[in-house]
């Protein structure tokens, strides 16, 4: 199943091209109040629950035009968003050749050192709120990714389990402006962490190690890889980092990405695709 969310509020659910909406399946979510009794965000810890409804009220639902609405972010409230920096060997050669990318850095610590770092949720927006650019003298590049959903709690998960704890995929644009700051703040500016164009259920994607995903800038292909060739895979990801902190339901993993990052300016189109998952338009302002 494909869902997501457009016009802030509305929950689809995308089927051949078209997008059902099936908002009244939220009625299935608890009533809560502050503060919130939930950890994590509320429609991906009952995502069982709300598939169910969605089943059930999807024959009555009305059809609406993909192209006539705002797609926002698949995932409303999400505790961390989670980095994994050069997990591609082909984005470290061209790190270690680009002085760009790599700035006043004099080593590019390998994945296995540095791990994953966190982004702001504040910078979090679906293709419809688009890339809005800030330090206009400052490089900022392109980075697409596959990213993983968290379904449920975990900690201290074994690899060969990670698996059971994902609620679906996603494609993530991991924004980053150039610089000596920390990665971390670099990668938070608002509107830098894009998240769409909707949720596709774990059980619509066989293996999330082995997906073709694309990236054009203004029709011309610029990143074209697979996600076999990532270096910590995704349930290598999603136990390294449960050794450290409690996932949640809601929190997502941006897994890396792959070589052909480069600068983006105000006027630019993003068109990003995945395998399995679909393509989304994002633009830059």
């Amino acid at each position: 199943m494909k869902l997501c969310r457009f016009n802030g509020t509305r929950l689809g659910c995308v089927q051949g091209g078209e997008v059902f909406d099936v908002t009244t399946a939220l009625d299935v979510l608890p009533e809560v109040r502050w503060p919130l009794p939930a950890r994590g965000d509320l429609l991906i810890r009952h995502l069982g629950p709300i598939r169910d409804r969605v089943e059930e009220v999807l024959p009555e639902a009305a059809i609406v035009d993909i192209h006539q609405v705002s797609l926002d972010s698949p995932v409303a409230n999400p505790t961390k968003l989670i980095g994994a920096p050069v997990n591609y060997q082909t984005h470290i050669d061209e790190a270690e050749a680009d002085e760009g990318i790599v700035f006043d850095q004099n080593v590019i610590k390998p994945i296995s050192e540095s791990l994953c770092f966190l982004k702001a949720c504040s910078s979090l927006v679906g293709p419809g709120q688009g890339v809005t650019r800030s330090f206009p003298d400052r490089r900022t590049d392109h980075e697409l990714e596959l990213a993983v959903v968290i379904g449920r709690e975990a900690r201290s998960i074994a690899r060969e389990r990670a698996l059971e704890c994902v609620a679906g995929y996603t494609m993530g644009l991991d924004m980053t402006v150039r610089g000596g700051e920390d990665r971390s703040i670099r990668k938070s500016v608002d509107s830098y962490s894009v998240l769409g164009p909707w949720l596709a259920t774990a059980d619509e994607i066989e293996d999330p190690n082995n997906l073709d995903l694309r990236l054009r800038l203004n029709g011309e292909i610029r990143q074209d890889s697979n996600t076999r060739h990532l270096i910590y895979d995704v349930q290598t990801l999603i136990s390294k980092c449960s050794e450290f902190y409690t996932l949640l339901p809601g929190d997502v993993i941006y897994t890396g990405t792959p070589a052909g990052v480069g600068p983006v300016k105000p006027g630019d189109v993003l068109e990003c695709e995945i395998e399995a998952i679909g393509t989304m338009r994002v633009p830059v302002r």
